[in-house]
């Protein structure tokens, strides 16, 4: 691995603190732990973070995700170990991951009302914006 670029923690302490406190709100979110977990994981794994990928298994690993589940993340669409919600919520991350290229149509957003508030909607949304940060400065910044 490389070494770190710019110790962005310290350079922009005010900024990366804002990263901090939405995470923390997240945290408390009615959409749960496993499930942000488990969409931070795949945002990770769509942006090639591998610092992130290994932060998020472990997270998973230890709140009881089985292993065989985190092996077919990638392949959850065609996998029998996702509930329809947590589907739901990984095209809504997929759609908004690439956004520039799926400009996040009706087809991933809709099948989100019939699992999600429209508050943990805003909350899931939240979440992929805020890994894909975390993601772009830890691949920037070779961290």
């Amino acid at each position: 691995m490389n070494t770190l670029r710019l110790p962005y923690q310290t350079l922009s302490p005010d900024a990366y603190r804002g990263l901090g406190l939405t995470k923390t709100a997240l945290d408390k979110s009615s959409l749960g732990k496993p499930l942000i977990e488990l969409v931070y994981l795949r945002v990770s794994q769509i942006n090639g973070c591998a610092f992130c990928l290994e932060m998020h298994a472990a997270a998973l690993r230890a709140g009881g995700v089985p292993n065989a589940k985190l092996d077919s993340l990638a392949g959850w669409r065609v996998s029998a170990l996702f509930s329809e919600r947590e589907k739901a919520a990984l095209a809504w991350t997929e759609s908004l991951v690439a956004v520039a290229t799926t400009h996040a149509p009706d087809e991933d957003f809709e099948p989100l009302k019939a699992h999600f508030s429209d508050a943990e909607i805003s909350d899931l949304s939240f979440a992929i914006a805020l890994m894909s940060a975390f993601n772009r400065l830890a691949i920037g910044m070779r961290q």
